[in-house]
């Protein structure tokens, strides 16, 4: 059995584990969940990522709860899945994924799933992120890759909704073993190649808050704020705007933020496949203005953009995992998150990964 220390990370090893566990058959124990963390072990967030992964690969999983330090999972086989999970409070939806989608991708049958949890939280990529930045990068693996937002939920509360629907091109259980699964994956599929950056053509975005700030033009004063900042890249910027209803019956919380990206061509083409899109955002506060979010946002914007490289630092380590197929990605920045996620997908495809200044590749 693979053996993991959990010490060095948060949630994401135990993510990435998980979800590569399930693909590669290959059982782990991992120890000191979340160790440098304050608060180490499992919260709350992380069990139903587990009890999920558990049900897709019905595997044999050791009693974990809250604050559970230690944990064993044992896969048996990969199975399609539709159902209805609540993350409960603003536990994020996007973190909860970036666990359960891979095993979901090369399921024996397509997925429906709805999400009730946060979309836009702290620490985690919002909805939006995920949407733009993220999706366009691993569309490719299947059939076809659907998902909705609902409902948005910020922090505490939450009750927010996205609904995702997955229809499998490769399945899993049609290979002899992992290795020939993941030689097929990397053949019939166009790699990842992203190491030029080409050239800025627009900034886009979403400005998005809860009804009951509008009379307050929170969003139209974080949307100047924002393209203020930005002119300067002399590009087009088209930031749509978003009341929506994430505290309807009181069940919600009140919240606001804004997600930015630019998009890049190269001799003047977008490539659909290996996309070039840098994105940055910044989420409301109580005691923040609006003019404040708009212009942090703005702000990790630019940093990510003038470091001159195709993929922002928030992308490259879910990237990681999916590099196993092939391709190659240099980041603004090889973050500890994204080199931890070397190190753990390594152990499960023996070591195919590597990291090279600000660049990882397939071996």
């Amino acid at each position: 059995m693979l053996q993991i220390d959990g010490y060095e990370g948060g949630g994401q090893i135990l993510r990435t584990a998980l979800a590569l566990s399930s693909l590669t058959n290959i059982p782990f124990e991992i120890n000191n969940i979340r160790g440098q963390r304050e608060n180490s072990g499992l919260k709350a967030q992380h069990l139903e990522v587990i009890n999920t992964i558990k049900e897709i690969s019905d595997a044999e999983v050791s009693e974990f709860k809250i604050g559970t330090n230690n944990l064993t999972f044992v896969p048996l086989k990969l199975k399609g899945l539709k159902k209805e999970i609540d993350i409960g409070t603003a536990g994020s939806i996007t973190l909860f994924l970036q666990g359960t989608l891979m095993p979901l991708f090369f399921a024996n049958k397509s997925s429906t799933i709805k999400i009730q949890g946060g979309t836009d939280t702290k620490w985690a990529m919002p909805y939006d992120y995920f949407k733009e930045i993220y999706k366009p990068h691993i569309d490719k693996f299947a059939k076809s890759f659907d998902i909705n937002l609902l409902k948005r939920g910020y922090y505490p509360k939450g009750q927010g909704v996205v609904e995702l629907k997955i229809n499998p091109k490769f399945k899993l259980n049609k290979y002899e073993n992992f290795e020939e699964f993941r030689k097929n994956v990397e053949e019939e599929t166009l790699k990842m190649n992203l190491t030029e950056r080409g050239e800025l053509v627009q900034i886009r975005g979403i400005c998005h808050a809860s009804k009951d700030l509008e009379n307050k033009d929170v969003i139209n004063r974080m949307i100047h704020s924002a393209e203020t900042k930005l002119k300067k890249y002399n590009v087009p910027i088209k930031i749509r705007s978003e009341y929506n209803n994430s505290n309807i019956n009181s069940d919600g919380s009140i919240g606001c933020g804004i997600f930015l990206y630019g998009v890049f061509t190269k001799d003047g083409d977008i490539n659909h496949t290996n996309p070039v899109r840098i994105g940055a955002d910044c989420l409301g506060e109580i005691k923040k203005s609006s003019e404040k979010v708009g212009e942090e946002a703005a702000n990790n914007l630019i940093e990510q953009i003038d470091k001159n490289a195709p993929v922002d630092k928030y992308l490259a380590d879910n990237l990681v995992p999916w590099a196993i197929f092939g391709g190659k990605f240099r980041a603004t920045e090889i973050s500890n998150h994204t080199k931890l996620n070397v190190k753990t997908t390594n152990l499960f495809v023996k070591d195919k990964l590597k990291v090279v200044g600000d660049l990882v590749e397939k071996i």
